[in-house]
Parts: C-alpha cells; structure tokens; sequence
C-alpha cells in the first residue's frame, strides 16, 4: 500500500467515524445516501486543503460522502473535462451531482464544452447538469443563448421529464421569466399551462418553485431584467 492510499484508508476511516443514523435518515429522503453532517466535512476539507491527489483516491472509493470531500479538496482548473464527464456519469446521489457541477464544473474551464455536451445526452440526469449550466448562462452571460428555442424545447419536453430533469428545465424558465422581460409573459404562460411544481409543497418565507410564482417574487423583489 502506498503512502496515499493509506491517507486515503484514514480519511475513509475518520468519515465512518462521523455516520449519523439521523443524518443519513434526513438526506435519503432527498436520495443522498450518507449520514455525515456536511460542516463536519467541510471542516475535513479546511484541514486537508486542496489535495488533488488525495481527491481522486477518494473518489474512486465509491463513497458518496468521500465523493463530496473529494470535490472539496480538488481544485477546478486541475480536473480535464473528460474526467469530469466521467465524474458526473458516477455521481450517484444527487447532493454529489449538484457539488459537482457548482463547485468543480461552473468554476472551470470547460463549463461550456461541458454545457453543449450534457444539454442533450440521453441520460436525463446528465442533460440536468446541461440545463443547469444553461440557467447559469441564462442569468449571467445570456449572448449566443437562444432563449426562445430553450422555451420551445421546454414548452415540448419538461411536463413528461423525468424529476432531476424535469425540476433542471424548470429552473431554466423560471430564470428566462425573470431575467427576460420580452420573454416573461411566454414564460409565465407555459407555467401556468404544465402545471409543473404547481403543488410543491414550500416552506413558510421560501419562494414557491412554481414557475408563475417564482418568476412573479423575484420580479417584485426587483431582481428581474
């Protein structure tokens, strides 16, 4: 065994150390499967600090809450966009996935390589992290988006999607609805129409992930185009 893939072993050790019961019976109800509570591990990563290395042993353990250290420890510029495609593909829970794609994938430089590789693959969880960094584009770098179209494809596809799909392409319209006032009122419309997260049940003070409502708050609160 080498030297690292015995760090790796105590790292492993020290985060079965910290399972909760409780934890882990809060995030499987959002399909996580790990009972770490995630400042524990965010205080791992402060004392390990960016150890590329050490992330890709621990990430090929398999582990969800060693895939979400080892997102922690790696550094976005020094992850080749064929190894984050790959990651993505075996992200498994979807706490991962969103770590993944916000901490590793938004901050480097294949994000939108990455953005037109996923947007349409066959994976719908895939083509989720594809809308999600399309929303992205939505709000801060809208040239070269054809916003339209996205609400055509969204109009057309999101009622029948699958859930990390369907709530991805969701995000998208709510954000075209508020950053673009040409396009709010279609936007607004297809809400109203596909009834999408119309019952989500929301929390008291939390904004509704209806597109209508949501697009309606955040304009209100002065956030839109």
């Amino acid at each position: 065994m080498t030297d690292l893939q015995a760090e790796r072993d105590e790292v492993l050790a020290e985060l079965a150390a910290l399972e909760d019961p409780k934890v882990r019976a809060i995030n499987e109800r959002h399909g996580d499967d790990h009972g770490v509570n995630l400042t524990k591990l965010r205080g791992i990563a402060k004392r390990l600090k960016a150890r590329p290395d050490l992330a890709r042993e621990l990430w090929g353990s398999g582990d969800s809450a060693a895939k979400l250290l080892a997102i922690l420890l790696s550094r976005p510029k020094d992850v080749e966009q064929d190894e984050l495609d790959a990651m993505l593909r075996e992200a498994g829970s979807p706490k991962v996935h969103d770590w993944l794609v916000n901490y590793l994938v938004l901050k480097g430089p294949h994000r939108e390589a990455l953005r037109e590789a996923w947007f349409a693959d066959a994976d719908p969880v895939v083509a989720s992290a594809g809308w999600a960094l399309t929303s992205d584009r939505v709000v801060k770098n809208p040239e070269g988006i054809d916003q339209s179209a996205l609400l055509d494809l969204i109009e057309a596809q999101m009622q029948d999607a699958p859930e990390r799909l369907q709530w991805a392409m969701n995000t998208c319209l709510a954000q075209i609805g508020i950053t673009n006032p040409e396009l709010r009122e279609r936007a607004r419309d297809i809400g109203v129409r596909l009834e999408v997260l119309k019952d989500y049940p929301t929390p008291p003070n939390c904004t509704s992930p209806f597109a209508p409502i949501w697009i309606d708050e955040m304009v209100r609160r002065g956030g839109g185009g």
